[in-house]
């Protein structure tokens, strides 16, 4: 039971990270092309990606294998990304931490025996 719990927890879902990386303001590039579909595969995949432009830098997310698209933000949309991230991070060990309480818990009492008053 307690490996399942923790199961969940391990990695985070494709469709979680492209909705992660939409709220910290990333935009979706589909690949509608063979010519964007080859570059967007050259890109390291299922990763954020630094590239420096003229205009500031550029953070490029690739899911050629998933959504055939990349999501590309600057860095104000990175650090937001980075806020998410950290905030999802904490609720999942919060609610992983509930569960192992609540299964420690429930076989607490039994070592002690039925005379143990409030139990």
């Amino acid at each position: 039971m307690l490996s399942a719990a923790l199961g969940g927890c391990v990695t985070v879902g494709a469709s979680e990270k492209e909705g992660q990386l939409s709220a910290a303001g990333f935009t979706r590039l589909q690949a509608d092309t063979p010519q964007k579909m080859a570059k967007l595969q050259a890109l390291p995949q299922d990763t954020i990606v630094y590239s420096p432009r003229k205009k500031g830098a550029a953070y490029i997310f690739a899911d050629a294998a998933g959504c055939g698209c990349a999501f590309v933000g600057n860095e104000a949309a990175y650090q937001q990304y980075q806020q998410i991230r950290a905030a999802n991070n904490i609720a999942q060990m919060q609610e992983t931490t509930a569960m192992l309480n609540a299964e420690a818990a429930a076989d607490w009492g039994g070592v002690w025996g039925p005379y143990v008053p409030y139990w």
